[in-house]
């Protein structure tokens, strides 16, 4: 017996001190790593040209961390890294590649804002265009205040205003005999006219009339600013579109004429010796990681993007990767920040053309906890903030919009298109059963009788009543003029301003800066901007330790560099296949 329990404590000794080597192991490839770092920094060149390509559409925000996932940059984090590269000495400029995205209005001024700001800091940016293809101001807008607009030979510059068209199927609806039947609250609701009119009613001809009107005036305006032209002579530019690079340069529009290899050329020669051109979404991978680290102030910052649903999405990020809103993740979201007792204040990111009525309702309730809990919230609108978008917002101690986002739309639709005698004409039958006098009441084989379309319509007034009340109670606001300016309207930020539904026009360094008065915070302060929902984990806590010092700040960018190389996460990921105590039956070693 005592030879087995030898025997058996000689096995016990050699497993454990297996287990300790290798433990010692990793934590001296850890301090290697770090000292690495302290010596080789983030990876990225002494003189850096910053090259941006924006010539695809581009989402406001993203709702998970684009670090190691291979999404393209958003407006934030361009914004938020042009930010960053303002400190960084390497950066010497931006080289940015535009005009086949159709920008919206509201993108290009907060893009525009960025690029002033990023040459306010004694940076340089010369922008590239094989030609302005979208009809749209918006792409032009983005690089109006570059320091140079070069284009392609005989491109096409087909930029000259705002407009669009809408799509009526009540025609066809009609010859199938299908029966619409939806509900709006009020006149300008035209969500539903698509399925409910043949033409455009007049109520939604004024609004986009105006809303139209309103980017144009923005866009020409902010243009010849940033062309010191007169808006009369950009107007005139403009208007003579389509026409080719040459004319455009002749307007004034355009700076100079070339190839894509001639203005990247250009930079690196006005950048300096040794000048290199870095891909943005190699600078966002690299910094997005490193601007949550340091000590300071915090001020929590979530994005919220998409049509707002019910429930969650799941998986890792605030949506899971999904682009839209889920109402149980972003309001958990909100709850964290509130809770946290770092944060002194909550920017709240929003890009939404509304969607689910108890979502948008649950997100709201988790704002006014966090206000209650002494928390400022301040929203920043993106592109869209309508609708449920909006209902999102109105509680917030300060909302700001770009004059050109799409906002407002205080209102609610209801209802569905029966389509029972459509499939009679193509020799489809039809036939129900319910359980229940209400049973069928969203079935799209059965028509609303008339006491389900009265009770339709009284969920749409009780709805309706319901968030022009909270309109009213969120902006300190009389019903009366709610009732006015709600009706379902889309408004400018521009002219939601004017009519109280936004308290400033700007971008997100304008909210950034309401949120740090609000508070307390100095003006000139550094805060951090700490993202919801917060996934600490090794880096973050590796940056903590570090003290949040530049040095240590680099060093910890420096380490997220090399845990990116392929052996290392080859390594990384074996570790992390290890059994984690318990009884496992796992396979190591195979592919993710």
């Amino acid at each position: 017996m005592a030879g087995f329990l030898r025997w058996a404590k000689g096995i016990g000794m050699g497993v454990l001190n297996g287990v300790a080597r290798f433990l010692a192991f990793v934590v001296l490839l850890v301090i290697a790593l770090v000292v690495w770092a302290l010596f080789t920094g983030d990876g990225l060149p002494r003189n850096i040209v910053l090259a941006m390509d924006l010539r695809d559409p581009m989402a406001d925000s993203s709702n998970v961390d684009p670090l190691f996932s291979g999404n393209k940059p958003t407006v934030m984090d361009i914004v938020l890294t042009l930010d960053a590269a303002e400190r960084d000495d390497r950066v010497k400029g931006a080289v940015i590649r535009i005009g086949a995205a159709n920008l919206s209005i509201a993108q290009a001024e907060e893009l525009d804002a960025a690029i002033r700001k990023f040459r306010k800091a004694g940076k340089f940016v010369i922008a590239h265009s094989q030609g302005f293809l979208a009809s749209g101001l918006g792409d032009y807008l983005t690089v109006a205040s570059a320091d140079q607009i070069w284009m392609q030979p005989k491109a096409p510059f087909t930029a000259n205003g705002e407009g669009g068209g809408e799509l009526f199927l009540r025609g066809l609806l009609d010859k199938i005999n299908a029966d619409p039947q939806i509900v709006k609250r009020a006149d300008y609701k035209s969500a539903a006219d698509e399925f409910m009119e043949k033409n455009m009613t007049p109520a939604d001809r004024e609004q986009l009339t105006r809303l139209m009107q309103s980017w144009y005036d923005a866009a020409t305006s902010g243009a010849a600013a940033a062309r010191h032209l007169t808006h009369e002579r950009i107007v005139a530019a403009f208007e003579a579109s389509p026409q080719f690079t040459e004319n455009a340069q002749a307007a004034g529009l355009i700076d100079k004429i070339g190839y894509d290899d001639d203005a990247q050329q250009a930079a690196l020669a006005r950048a300096g010796d040794g000048a290199k051109l870095v891909k943005m979404s190699e600078y966002v991978r690299v910094k997005k990681q490193a601007s949550q680290i340091g000590f300071g102030p915090k001020i929590a910052l979530i994005q919220a993007s998409g049509e707002i649903q019910d429930g969650t999405a799941g998986g890792g990020g605030l949506f899971g990767g999904n682009d839209f809103i889920a109402g149980d993740d972003l309001s958990r979201a909100i709850r964290a920040a509130a809770a946290d007792k770092d944060v002194k204040a909550i920017i709240l990111r929003v890009d939404s053309p509304g969607g689910s009525v108890t979502a948008s309702d649950q997100i709201l309730a988790a704002v006014k906890k966090a206000q209650a809990a002494g928390k400022p919230v301040v929203v920043s609108m993106g592109g869209v903030a309508a609708s449920g978008g909006y209902y999102i917002s109105l509680s917030a101690n300060r909302i700001v919009a770009e004059p050109g986002t799409i906002t407002g739309s205080i209102g609610v639709l209801t209802g569905k298109v029966s389509i029972d005698r459509s499939a009679a004409l193509i020799g489809v039958g039809v036939d129900t059963v319910g359980v229940g006098r209400n049973a069928l009441y969203n079935s799209e084989f059965v028509p609303y009788t008339p006491e389900q379309l009265a009770a339709l319509n009284h969920e749409a007034d009780a709805i309706y009543a319901d968030f022009t009340g909270k309109v009213a109670a969120g902006r300190h606001m009389p019903i009366a003029k709610v009732l006015e300016i709600a009706k379902g309207r889309v408004w400018s930020g521009a002219d939601a301003r004017g009519h109280g539904l936004v308290d400033a026009l700007g971008g997100f360094w304008t909210a950034a800066d309401l949120a740090k008065k609000l508070a307390n915070i100095g003006p000139d302060e550094k805060v951090v901007y700490k993202f919801f929902p917060k996934q600490r984990g090794f880096f973050e806590t590796l940056g903590d330790a570090l003290g949040g010092n530049d040095e240590a700040v680099q060093a910890v960018q420096g380490f997220i560099t090399l845990m990116n190389a392929a052996p290392v996460r080859a390594f990384t990921g074996a570790v992390a296949d290890l059994p984690r105590g318990g009884v496992e039956m796992r396979a190591t070693g195979l592919p993710r």
